[in-house]
């Protein structure tokens, strides 16, 4: 009898997986690139049969990715996207075309390749399903493939990629007990993706990270495209909808430099630092114009109007307003106050918070706390999740309410309760706090759920 997607999913977390783990060295012998090769050779390779553009940072890889692989896809390129984590269903992280890989088609590659993985028990959960995604691009005939990183980017597995074009976003504070205390340790682990010969783009970074990816491209003669410099952003117009905006950037051609100018643009994703990565999804959009891939300016407008992308300052509804975002870090907790602060600018929210055991919890509190008027804590279905009793008691230094309501539905209900139709309501705090306030609001709503996991 054929695998069962049941059967495959409880294969793979029963893999190592560190997205899971709290404590582990970000070092080759827990990320072997060698044992991912390995496991692709078996496979015929499959992560050479396309082409790819890989995307690395801390803030804004998955956004970017998403408008990246919308574009390529509107512009009539067969599209592969790999991200992580996922909200609802593992399935998530594997699309092509924005079409989530099928249960059937997750099992049978799950099935394929499990004889060949147990060749090697080292092998990780991320590492199996970097190689379930390789597969079925290369089987369903993907042209182009967006790939995201899923910790890092030296050691990550999906460094094996030789891309048409290399992305990092922008570098901040986070998996600081992994990757590094500093913004230049953080940033050269990123910059770890960057491969000889392979132009760069590269966000606004602050300059200890700059610094380390302008050395790295110099070593690897990797011709570097700055957003910032090189290209330029502004808002136009922005509401609860969408946000229009211009761009404009300087193109390197053998001949001569020549300027764009993008006039009304459009993003349905919220918030100035989504603008930020559609310039970068631009700016990336013209080094593969200059690779040879065609890509036509109504592609680049109409892929970037219809990005789908939850759970990023997702506007849920109204009476009361209710935001969910995935803000898992302090640089994100910090982003989601300042976008609160644009949209809704005479609101203070009521938070909903469930958050990651091994984050900077007290900092990311204080990013989130003296906005608010009061805080339910909850806790996700997450391994590393905090104790909520402990996010109360970290919270006493701050002058708002709190309460503990350990079911994130429960929570989010009590909360619109609490506020009223003319209030606000925020979830927050992880990428699984997210996945289960979505769904919960949806039921609450009576409204289709998405595909979730059995």
């Amino acid at each position: 009898m054929p695998m069962t997607y049941a059967a495959a999913l409880s294969y793979m977390y029963g893999l190592t997986n560190y997205e899971i783990k709290s404590s582990f060295a970000y070092a080759p012998q827990f990320f072997d690139l060698a044992r991912v090769e390995r496991l692709l050779a078996a496979l015929d390779n499959p992560h050479l049969k396309f082409k790819s553009v890989h995307v690395a940072g801390t803030k804004g890889k998955g956004s970017t990715c998403v408008m990246l692989a919308s574009v390529l896809s509107t512009a009539g390129y067969r599209t592969g996207l790999y991200t992580s984590p996922h909200l609802h269903s593992f399935r998530e992280r594997i699309q092509i075309d924005g079409a989530i890989i099928q249960e059937d088609q997750f099992a049978r590659l799950v099935e394929r390749i499990r004889p060949l993985a147990e060749q090697d028990k080292e092998l990780t959960t991320f590492e199996v399903a970097t190689a379930v995604a390789f597969a079925h691009f290369a089987e369903m005939g993907v042209e182009v493939a967006v790939v995201e990183v899923g910790l890092g980017g030296r050691l990550d597995a999906t460094n094996v990629v030789s891309p048409v074009a290399s992305v990092i976003t922008t570098i901040g504070h986070d998996h600081m007990h992994i990757l590094g205390k500093t913004l230049a340790q953080i940033a050269k682990e990123k910059a770890g993706i960057i491969k000889p010969g392979i132009p760069v783009v590269s966000a606004p970074q602050e300059p200890p990270a700059m610094a380390i990816i302008q050395r790295r491209c110099a070593e690897q003669h990797a011709p570097l495209h700055p957003v910032g410099r090189d290209w330029k952003w502004r808002t136009v117009h922005f509401a609860l909808d969408g946000q229009e905006f211009t761009a404009s950037g300087r193109v390197m051609t053998c001949a001569n430099p020549r300027r764009l100018f993008y006039q009304g643009l459009y993003t349905p994703l919220l918030g100035k630092h989504q603008l930020r990565n559609a310039t970068v999804a631009l700016s990336t959009v013209e080094v593969l114009r200059q690779s040879g891939m065609h890509i036509s300016e109504p592609a680049v407008r109409q892929g970037l109007r219809d990005v789908v992308w939850p759970a990023r300052f997702e506007v849920m509804g109204c009476y009361p307003s209710t935001v969910i975002d995935g803000a898992h870090n302090v640089d994100s907790a910090r982003c989601l106050m300042a976008t609160l602060r644009q949209y809704f600018p005479d609101q203070e929210p009521w938070l909903v918070l469930a958050i990651l055991s091994d984050k900077d919890v007290a900092a990311i509190l204080h990013a989130l706390l003296p906005g608010a008027r009061g805080a339910f804590f909850a806790r996700s279905q997450h391994p590393r999740a905090a104790d909520p009793h402990e996010l109360q008691r970290e919270a006493q230094r701050y002058a708002v309410s709190t309460r503990v309501v350990e079911d994130i539905g429960k929570a989010l209900e009590e909360a619109s309760q609490q506020v009223g139709p003319a209030g606000l309501v925020v979830a927050s705090g992880s990428f699984s706090t997210a996945g289960a306030a979505r769904e919960a609001w949806l039921r609450q709503h009576r409204l289709p759920l998405p595909p979730l996991d059995p």
